[in-house]
C-alpha cells in the first residue's frame, strides 16, 4: 500500500465499515477498498454479543486486507459508548514576556495531562483553545509573546475492554504491527464543524441506530461528551412490539411514515414481507415513531441541562448519523419538540454528503492527518 493511504474501521452501532483512503484533492478523498457488514452492535458500554464483533470485524478488516496491499497501521472508531472525557485548565508564567515555542506547549500539557483509572487507557488529548497573557484566545501560541500560557484542554480515555476485543480481531492478522484508536465524537466533531463555529461552541448530535451521542465542541476539542443507547433502531423495536409485527416490517414502516405529510384518518400503510400483507393506520404508526423521538429530545435536553460550564442559547443543534434520514419529517420534529434549529451536518464530497457517512469519513480526515503529522 502506497505510504499516503490510511486503513481505518468505523465501528457503528448496527455495522462494521472498513475502508482503505487516501486524500484527493480539495480535501475529498480517494477510496481504495471499502466494506461493510452488519452486526449486533452495542449498548450501555459494550458490545451485545462480543464473539459476534469479533467475527463481524475480524471479516471487515480481512476484506480490505486482502484488497489493499501492505498495512502495518490501522486506525480504529472509538465510539462514546466506550469513551470518558475529561477536562482540565491549567496556565504557565515567565518571568518576564517572551516567544511562545513548543517546549512552551508541551510544558503545559504535560502539566494539565491526567491520570488513568483502572480499566481506562487515555487515547488522545487536545487543547481546545489557548489564552495569552493580554487576554487573547489563540489556537497556535507558538511565535506569539506573552508572560504567560493558558490552556484548556480535554482528555479521552477509552475502556479497556474495547481494546481487548481489538486485539482479538488483530491478532488474526500478525502483519498489522500497531492499531491507533481515534475517539468518533471528536473526530466528527473536527471534520463535520467548521472552525468559526467551534470557536463560538457548537453542538454536535449523532443520532445512531441503537446508541446516540451529543457533544458540545469548542476550539479545537470538546467540552462535553455523552453516549446513550438509544437510536433509531429502538424506535423500529417498539412498532415491531406495539403492532406484534415482525422487526423488518417494523423497519419498513419506519422509512415509509412521513411526519411532515398530511393524512387522512383512513390512510394506511403496507408492507408485503414474506409473503404475508400487513396494513396498519398511518395515523397509528406516525404517533408511534414521534413517541420514539420524543424520548429521544428528553435526552438531548438532559444533556443539556447537564452541562453548565458555558451557555447554549441560541446555539442550533447541528445534526448527523446513520439514523437522520430514517424517518422522514424526523429533523422537523426534533425542531419543534426542542424548540430551537436543528441543522443535519454531512461530509463536504460528492456522493458522501450524507449523514450515514459522517463517522467514516471523519475517522478517515482524522488517519490521514495523524499519519501526515509522524
Amino acid at each position: 500500500m502506497r505510504s499516503n493511504c490510511v486503513a481505518v474501521l468505523d465501528i457503528r452501532s448496527s455495522e462494521l465499515v472498513a475502508v482503505v483512503g487516501e486524500r484527493g484533492v480539495n480535501n475529498t478523498f480517494i477510496i481504495k477498498s471499502k466494506f461493510n457488514v452488519a452486526y449486533g452492535g452495542y449498548g450501555e458500554g459494550d458490545f451485545l454479543d462480543a464473539s459476534d464483533f469479533i467475527a463481524a470485524a475480524t471479516e471487515a478488516v480481512g476484506n480490505v486486507l486482502a484488497s489493499a496491499g501492505n498495512i502495518k497501521t490501522f486506525f480504529v472508531g472509538v465510539p462514546g459508548e466506550f469513551l470518558a472525557l475529561e477536562t482540565n485548565e491549567k496556565i504557565i508564567s515567565f518571568p518576564s514576556a517572551k516567544r511562545i515555542n513548543k517546549n512552551d506547549k508541551a510544558a503545559l500539557s504535560e502539566l494539565a495531562n491526567v491520570g488513568v483509572s483502572n480499566g481506562w487507557s487515555k487515547v488522545r488529548e487536545s487543547c481546545l483553545y489557548y489564552v495569552l497573557s493580554d487576554k487573547r484566545k489563540v489556537i497556535q501560541p507558538v511565535g506569539a509573546v506573552s508572560d504567560s500560557l493558558q490552556g484548556k484542554f480535554c482528555f479521552f480515555k477509552c475502556k479497556n475492554i474495547f481494546a481487548n476485543y481489538l486485539k482479538e480481531v488483530f491478532k488474526k492478522f500478525p502483519r498489522v504491527a500497531a492499531i491507533k484508536l481515534l475517539p468518533l465524537p471528536f473526530a466528527e466533531a473536527m471534520y463535520l464543524i467548521e472552525p468559526e463555529k467551534r470557536d463560538e461552541c457548537a453542538v454536535l448530535f449523532d443520532l445512531g441506530y441503537i446508541s446516540s451521542t451529543y457533544s458540545v465542541v469548542c476550539g479545537n476539542g470538546l467540552l462535553y461528551s455523552k453516549s446513550f443507547s438509544l437510536g433509531i433502531g429502538h424506535i423500529a423495536y417498539w412498532l415491531s412490539d406495539e403492532f406484534e409485527i415482525p422487526f423488518d416490517v417494523a423497519a419498513t414502516f419506519l422509512s415509509t411514515v412521513n411526519l411532515n405529510a398530511v393524512e387522512k384518518l383512513s390512510t394506511t400503510e403496507e408492507c408485503i414481507y414474506e409473503g404475508e400483507t400487513y396494513r396498519f393506520p398511518t395515523i397509528s404508526l406516525r404517533d408511534k415513531i414521534r413517541e420514539g423521538l420524543d424520548l429521544i429530545c428528553q435526552l438531548i435536553e438532559e444533556c443539556r441541562q447537564e452541562f453548565k460550564a458555558k451557555s447554549l442559547e441560541g446555539k442550533p443543534l447541528l445534526i448527523t448519523g446513520e439514523g437522520v434520514k430514517t424517518v422522514r419529517g424526523a429533523v422537523d420534529h426534533l425542531s419543534g419538540r426542542l424548540v430551537k434549529p436543528v441543522e443535519i451536518v454531512v461530509p463536504r464530497v460528492p456522493y458522501y454528503d450524507k449523514p450515514q457517512f459522517s463517522s467514516t469519513l471523519s475517522l478517515l480526515d482524522l488517519a490521514l492527518s495523524d499519519s501526515l503529522a509522524k
